[in-house]
């Protein structure tokens, strides 16, 4: 039969530890929200996609060639 007596050091630990889990939740809903907004706002994937300031020619709508140029 062990006897098992919690120190205030780890209660003061435990209080801690449960504020660090309260920051952390906070700032991952934080980006996720924010995420969601860039997304919903952007509506057309197709915009999301060009948004990585990279000219990707296969992204851009194709352009009509005319007959008299070289």
């Amino acid at each position: 039969m062990a006897i098992k007596v919690e120190h205030e050091l780890h209660e003061r630990r435990k209080g801690r530890n449960i504020g660090l889990l309260l920051l952390l939740i906070g700032f991952v809903g934080i980006v996720f929200g924010l995420t969601v907004v860039k997304v919903l706002q952007l509506g057309e994937a197709g915009k999301f996609e060009r948004f990585d300031h990279v000219a990707r020619p296969q992204l851009e709508p194709a352009t009509q060639s005319t007959e008299g140029s070289e």
